[in-house]
């Protein structure tokens, strides 16, 4: 039997640097690096079960972190050393700018301070930069340590190596600005992963942690939503936030469900609605009949598909790990190199060689280069998120950049998925309000979905409905009963030819009914037909917009594959768009179908909404699943799940990818291009420590803001 996996939160684990540092280290005890889990945004270590606790706690121990078993929902463990790093970030600033004012004064001057001209610190500076060293590398130091055991540089090293040389050098005020810029830029790295992650930790604060019942006497009492059981039935006050998912029993109000579906306006509910743990009642008190657990809420599978998919990397995620990794120990060892080979084959000073050498340490610090890209995809989900669309990893949020082709089910996710009167067609001198009347009346007792289609038809024409008398169900075919003292019967087409009243007219409206892919409901009495009516599953009012509009983004190719007939694709098709209809496939012929357009174009999304969606989601480059509407074995199959059931956000989502994809390679160009200039200018004997961390600084502090402003989405 499998071991469930063991977690452990990590102090200090904000930078894809310390990720690769525990792979290192961590990776032998669990049996390879693969078998890790990171998830950056909650400081969580994801390892095997069976892998020995103490072991692990150790090996982090000893790459310079902590480690502590995981705890859910507990304290922020981060907010000590967040104060900790803060107060050691500011006091080495202080020192940095004690040490200078210390240096002009005692020293020389301005001039003196900043190296212009040739003057050793006095001593009241050099302590004070000293304390400035030791504050800014209070939290470097022991990874830097941890880095030089194991014999494998980053960018703690590297700067602590360039900090002891230009101590070594005499540059004091080098040593302690470089180590101040340092510290400030992990500090703000620290903050920037922070804000990405209160943005999805947010969630969590959704839904209450109790729910209220009603008692037999008539009192109340509250209890924990963790502990509350399906089918029990709660209250809910105006205002408040619903703890669980469930329907409606009694009330009804106006609820905002944009925390779950992103939907901007508040959806109208009442008896027999559904309604979602974590989304607010308007003005109307609801009672509620709970339909699941508070593990298996709509919110908690978003939570969980959250937490799964900050561990999934993007492809530029990886690309940029994979740089890292070859790009800092080529810079280390060309630092190495200018430090030996430049006075030997150019007879350049050593103590010039040695600086140009630390320079080029500094530059070799990745942060910039390895922020670039979590932050972005971060900050990409939780917009994402936001606006209804939940992305189930980096992995997924490049995908529908590269859309070549997207296959479209058709019942319940190009259409609305339940049937819905359409036409009312009277006969005989009867008027449609007398129809519709009479045939509510006869499916007052009916839940099929016809009969309910004919109810809500009355209902929202206001038609008043009296019940049926001697009613009597004909399973398969229809029913009778007595509407004001008179008999009428309702039924299919195939009950009116079973009866004999149907004439050649009535036969040909029916068929061209039936062609269009509508269903008739005929009503009649016993000497003639009072009419029918045509029901069918109407298109989403959305989805001819949003087809449009995926055109406009460049998606080239929509296609539609149904079980349905195709006279009714064919005419869905026609209304909202699409450029090939597939009908009356089973569930492996859409797999067929879907491997048929990836040969063919590529990169191609399912979207859909039912169990017999999943195989073709599965097989597709990318699956889209309607989130509100569709099956549990859709969602959980689809990379992609639409909250709201809105096709309108599919364009969206198309250009939202393509902007993250931008900012990634924006951010990627400049962090490189900025290294790169430096490292030109090092060759050059332009460039200064503290200019190479200042613009290094400069540079994560610039992609990170480049990366939050998918935050807007």
């Amino acid at each position: 039997m499998t071991r469930p996996s063991l977690s452990f939160r990590v102090s200090g684990l904000d930078c894809a640097e310390e990720v690769a540092i525990l792979k290192r280290t961590v990776g032998p005890l669990a049996g390879g690096e693969e078998r890790l889990g990171f998830d950056l945004l909650a400081g969580r270590m994801t390892v095997p079960g069976g892998t020995d606790p103490e072991a692990v706690v150790a090996a982090v121990a000893a790459a310079g972190l902590a480690a502590e078993p995981w705890r859910e929902r507990e304290a922020d463990h981060r907010a000590p050393e967040r104060r900790a790093r803060t107060f050691t970030t500011a006091a080495s600033g202080l020192a940095t700018a004690a040490g200078f004012a210390l240096h002009a004064l005692l020293g020389g001057g301005v001039a003196a301070a900043l190296g212009a001209v040739e003057s050793p610190a006095p001593w009241p500076a050099r302590l004070a930069y000293l304390v400035a060293i030791v504050a800014g590398g209070w939290f470097v130091a022991p990874r830097a340590w941890a880095a030089l055991r194991a014999r494998r540089p980053d960018m703690h090293l590297l700067m602590t190596l360039a900090v002891a040389g230009a101590m070594g050098l005499g540059e004091w005020f080098e040593a302690a600005t470089v180590t101040f810029l340092f510290a400030l830029s992990l500090a703000l790295e620290a903050w920037s992963v922070g804000r990405a992650r209160r943005a999805v930790e947010a969630l969590l604060e959704l839904a209450p942690a109790t729910v209220r019942r009603r008692l037999p006497d008539g009192t109340e009492e509250e209890l924990p939503a963790a502990a509350a059981p399906v089918g029990l039935r709660f209250l809910v006050r105006p205002g408040e936030r619903i703890p669980l998912d469930g329907a409606v029993a009694a009330g009804a109000s106006d609820v905002d469900q944009a925390p779950i579906t992103g939907e901007s306006v508040p959806v109208p509910k009442g008896p027999g609605a559904e309604v979602f743990a974590g989304t607010i009642n308007g003005r109307g008190a609801l009672e509620v009949v709970a339909t699941r657990a508070a593990a298996d809420t709509t919110l908690a599978r978003i939570l969980r598909s959250v937490e799964e998919a900050r561990s999934r990397r993007s492809p530029s995620e990886r690309w940029v790990e994979r740089f890292a990794r070859v790009y800092t120990p080529a810079v280390f060892a060309a630092a190495l190199a200018v430090a030996v080979a430049s006075p030997l084959l150019f007879a350049l000073a050593w103590g010039d060689a040695l600086y140009r050498a630390l320079v080029l340490l500094v530059i070799a610090c990745p942060c910039a280069l390895v922020i670039s890209t979590p932050v972005a995809v971060v900050a990409a989900l939780a917009a994402a998120a936001r606006h209804g669309v939940l992305i189930k990893g980096g992995a997924h949020l490049e995908a529908p950049a590269r859309l070549a082709a997207i296959a479209f089910d058709k019942t319940g996710t190009l259409t609305q998925g339940r049937p819905r009167v359409v036409e009312i067609v009277p006969l005989a001198g009867h008027d449609e309000a007398e129809l519709l009347a009479r045939a509510a009346a006869l499916e007052a007792d009916s839940e099929h979905p016809l009969a309910r289609a004919v109810r809500a038809a009355a209902a929202e024409r206001g038609v008043r409905v009296a019940p049926a008398e001697s009613f009597e169900s004909l399973p398969g075919k229809g029913a009778t009963g007595r509407v004001g003292g008179r008999s009428f019967w309702i039924g299919s087409h195939r009950y009116l030819e079973e009866r004999g009243q149907e004439t050649p007219e009535v036969h040909d409206r029916l068929e061209a009914i039936a062609e269009a892919g509508r269903t008739a409901v005929v009503v009649g009495n016993a000497t003639h037909v009072c009419g029918f009516l045509a029901v069918a599953d109407t298109v989403r009012p959305e989805a001819a917009a949003a087809l449009a509009g995926l055109r406009r983004e460049g998606v080239a190719h929509l296609v539609m594959l149904t079980g349905d007939h195709a006279p009714t694709a064919e005419a869905v098709a026609a209304a909202v768009g699409i450029d090939e209809v597939r009908a009356e496939l089973l569930p492996a012929e859409k797999l067929a179908a879907i491997e048929e357009l990836v040969q063919s174009h590529g990169t191609v999304a399912m979207v859909g909404d039912g169990v017999n969606d999943a195989p073709a989601m599965a097989r597709a480059t990318l699956g889209i699943a309607m989130g509100a509407a569709g099956t549990d074995a859709a969602i959980e199959t689809a990379d992609i799940a639409l909250m709201a059931d809105d096709l309108g956000k599919l364009p969206w989502l198309v250009a939202h990818a393509r902007r993250a994809l931008a900012v990634v390679r924006q951010n990627i160009v400049f962090a490189l291009g900025v290294k790169a200039a430096f490292v030109l200018l090092t060759f050059l004997g332009a460039a200064s420590l503290w200019a190479a961390i200042a613009a290094d600084m400069g540079a994560s502090l610039l992609v990170v803001a480049n990366a939050l402003r998918l935050l807007r989405g």
